[in-house]
């Protein structure tokens, strides 16, 4: 059973609901140890001084921030904790907006609020009035020793609790090289709109989480199972690279064609009733050729 990551009051206006902040992730990465290859033992990571190449114990450790190139001011732990917020054990709703208006760029990380003893009405009241009226709650809420932005969200049964990043740790996308203007600029016809819209439609399906695993992490365990009970050096097969078009890193692609070719991957293209027609009489006049060997054999033997 997982633990409470803290046990507080989830509050807005007069309302307050007793709740346990609950880890809403589960971490499956593979963890590696750095071995020394001569002999395979574990590398050990010190902490040297710079100066002395002395082992410095964690007790003689301090923090210190850099606020110009070697030199330094130490921070204390009581400034540290000067600076923390006072409401540890709560999450505050200062606003409701309409959950379409944060971008998906905000979200971070889930969290679950799991009700206390006997706060299951207000839990409720709030879950079903946010999934009404499409609004999230958004607040702050302390995590071990950091503060965060966060929305408080309905999701089925449960409140959920997305930490959200400060718009000053997003970097805004002019800053990068895109391509500006619409269709018109990149002459972009119509039929290459319509056969692109045709291969999304082609493409398309209900959004099922379940059905994505993480294939290379179950790869990479049959591997460690593999040299764990062999005990020896298993290589894979090398397999050839595929081959992009000549013109891939051009602006010359023909994008008819290429959507052409997926639509019809996907049985999204539709032929015309004089290409049908063709494709059937190809197809009867492939049929009657290779009958017709037969029945001179027939005729030979006789």
């Amino acid at each position: 059973m997982a633990r409470p990551i803290w046990t507080g009051t989830l509050s807005f206006g007069l309302l307050n609901i007793p709740v346990k902040l609950m880890t809403g992730e589960r971490r499956v990465d593979l963890h590696f140890r750095m071995l020394d290859s001569r002999n395979k033992a574990p590398i050990r990571y010190e902490r040297v001084n710079e100066e002395t190449g002395e082992e410095v114990p964690w007790k003689e450790i301090v923090k210190a921030f850099e606020y110009d190139k070697g030199s330094y001011v130490v921070i204390e732990e009581a400034d540290i904790a000067a600076a923390s917020p006072d409401n540890k054990e709560s999450v505050d709703i200062d606003t409701f907006v309409d959950a379409d208006t944060i971008g998906a760029q905000f979200y971070e990380k889930p969290y679950i609020l799991e009700p206390g003893k006997k706060a299951e009405k207000g839990y409720v009241l709030l879950r079903e009035v946010l999934k009404r009226s499409g609004k999230v709650g958004i607040g702050r809420v302390v995590i071990r020793t950091r503060e965060y932005l966060a929305a408080v969200m309905p999701h089925g049964d449960a409140l959920l609790l997305m930490i959200l990043r400060y718009a000053q740790e997003l970097i805004d996308p002019a800053d990068y090289k895109l391509p500006e203007g619409g269709l018109a600029k990149w002459k972009i016809s119509p039929r290459e709109i319509d056969m692109a819209e045709q291969l999304i439609k082609s493409m398309s399906s209900q959004w099922q989480p379940d059905s994505y695993k993480d294939d290379f992490r179950q790869r990479l365990h049959k591997v460690i199972e593999q040299r764990v009970k062999s005990k020896k050096v298993v290589r894979g097969k090398d397999t050839d690279e595929a081959k992009l078009p000549e013109n891939a890193a051009t602006n010359v692609i023909d994008f008819a064609e290429l959507l052409k070719r997926s639509l019809s991957k996907k049985g999204g293209a539709q032929a015309t009733p004089a290409q049908a027609a063709k494709k059937t009489a190809k197809k009867a006049a492939k049929k009657a050729a290779r009958k017709a060997p037969a029945k001179k054999r027939a005729r030979k033997s006789a």
